[in-house]
């Protein structure tokens, strides 16, 4: 039982995660963190397929799973594949809806972070960042919330310079929505 509920919740939490980059935070260049807001920059600038980029963007990373953190290898690449696939078949959401800027960026950081919370309850994710972030925790002693926190700075940080301050900001906003309600998700303790 706990399998089918695990992938009910990878299915659903792609489907989450598609919608909210596809139709609220690409019509507006807003930019998620890590690997998500590598692959976003990529698309903005050269019109490349977001899903495929997150799956290559990945490789490196999935590469040290496999010898540092087998488990985490193990259960994030159905989460990678799954929502990635799903990113991609989600492109005719693109063009849906026009709403405010400000306002696309909220809906798009809630949906995408339900979509990273359904999976993260079940130990699953899209992989990325996190566990370069487990990484080098393990190695400083850095707490590694503080890490992920300054790597996704980082990719806001390059989009706003490449992209522009509209981009930033809009980006701040759609973290900040991910987090709050990635947290809440996670922490709810009813079955999903």
């Amino acid at each position: 039982m706990y399998y089918i509920k695990k992938s009910i919740a990878i299915i659903l939490g792609s489907i989450f995660l598609a919608i909210g980059i596809n139709a609220f935070l690409t019509p507006y260049e807003i930019l998620d963190g890590g690997i998500i807001g590598l692959s976003l920059i990529l698309f903005y600038l050269f019109h490349l397929k977001i899903g495929l980029m997150i799956i290559l963007l990945s490789i490196p990373i999935f590469i040290l799973a496999w010898f540092k953190y087998r488990h985490f290898f193990y259960n994030s690449l159905h989460g990678l594949l799954i929502s990635s696939v799903i990113i991609d078949i989600f492109k005719p959401f693109r063009n849906l809806f026009r709403l405010d800027p400000m306002l696309s960026a909220i809906i798009g950081g809630v949906f995408v972070g339900l979509g990273i919370g359904m999976m993260l309850r079940y130990e699953t994710s899209t992989g990325g960042t996190d566990l370069l972030a487990q990484f080098i925790s393990d190695k400083t002693k850095i707490n590694v919330g503080i890490l992920i926190f300054f790597i996704d700075a980082i990719v806001i940080m390059l989009g706003g310079i490449i992209l522009s301050s509209e981009t930033l900001v809009l980006s701040i906003v759609t973290i900040l929505c991910v987090g709050i309600t990635t947290s809440y998700i996670t922490s709810y303790r009813h079955a999903i």
